[in-house]
């Protein structure tokens, strides 16, 4: 038995699967685009004015990171405008997640960049204007703190009540609003903006060291030290959004144990109902998917199974599929 068909008269359920901070992270990314841009306007002008090749560079390395936080910015904007198109079967909540994982190959070429370039100035030293390039890394530091407190998630808190929504039909549909919501697209945001912050830090450190010892070579070793964390973070974001790009479920995950246990419950040896198969998958920041078929000597409706299944406020979508058992 599976129901999964929709009764007459029951208004279309939504495929809403957005994050509830959708808008509020919109908006900063947009801001902090217009603060990066300015600051890499400042560096090339500033570079150009006082010949100092360093800072064009930095001002040119911020333009790579201008280009990857607009890529989460029309993510944003794309999932909005599309939030209630049909076409889209599970919405697009995940939307967020590819541009999460295209952030982080531009993230890991920035890093290759960083330590190519580094690696021909320790080979081949170039004069350094220490006074303006300080100046100019302290103010790029300044910057960068601010759009990375812009863009931190600071929403790790949870809500008690869930906008859930039942159907007489093999579907539940809520819009949970759960404590921690993964987004992939506002982190890969946050880390440009602290990958620029990191680089001015080192910077600042490097030259500092530079201008009272002479220590010319102190500066690309230190990038090349950035490169390498930058590069940690690259791959780290790119496995978690690829991770759900293509449905893999982390062990760490506790829904599917949870979805069974709901389901047969402690006395699943005497009533004999079981889980044959369930498909668990995340179609958004804070909101699961999941597909599950239940087999038992005395099948209930698929109602009742989804009863059992409304404590768990994260499952926004739900199919139910009830066979009897053999």
């Amino acid at each position: 038995m599976t129901d999964n068909t929709s009764a007459h008269g029951v208004a279309p359920h939504s495929h809403f699967f957005l994050g509830e901070d959708h808008a509020r992270n919109e908006r900063r990314t947009w801001l902090v685009i217009a603060l990066t841009t300015v600051m890499m306007v400042a560096e090339i002008a500033g570079g150009s004015l006082f010949g100092s090749m360093a800072l064009i560079a930095d001002g040119w390395h911020m333009s790579t990171h201008a280009g990857a936080l607009l890529i989460s910015a029309l993510a944003y904007r794309f999932a909005r405008r599309h939030a209630h198109d049909p076409r889209f079967t599970f919405g697009t909540g995940r939307v967020g997640e590819l541009a999460g994982f295209a952030s982080a190959i531009v993230l890991a070429l920035i890093a290759l960049l960083i330590a190519w370039e580094s690696l021909l100035r320790l080979t081949s030293p170039v004069p350094i204007a220490f006074g303006e390039a300080i100046f100019v890394a302290v103010i790029g530091l300044a910057v960068n703190l601010l759009c990375a407190w812009l863009l931190k998630d600071d929403h790790d808190h949870h809500h008690g009540h869930d906008h859930r929504h039942h159907h007489d039909h093999g579907h539940d549909h809520g819009h949970a609003q759960r404590g921690h919501t993964q987004d992939s697209n506002i982190r890969a945001a946050y880390l440009h903006v602290l990958a620029d912050a990191l680089t001015s830090v080192l910077a600042i450190a490097a030259l500092t060291a530079g201008s009272v010892y002479g220590w010319l070579w102190l500066d690309p070793a230190i990038g090349i030290v950035g490169a390498l964390v930058i590069a940690r973070w690259s791959w780290g974001l790119m496995r978690d959004a690829g991770g759900v790009l293509v449905d893999y479920v982390p062990e760490r995950e506790e829904l599917p144990g949870e979805i069974r246990a709901a389901i047969e419950g402690e006395g699943a040896a005497i009533t004999g109902e079981t889980v044959t198969d369930l498909h668990v998958w995340q179609v958004g920041p804070g909101h699961h998917a999941a597909i599950v078929a239940v087999a038992s000597p005395e099948p209930k409706p698929p109602a009742d199974y989804k009863a059992r299944l409304a404590h768990l406020h994260e499952l926004s979508h739900v199919t139910v599929e009830v066979s009897r058992a053999a």
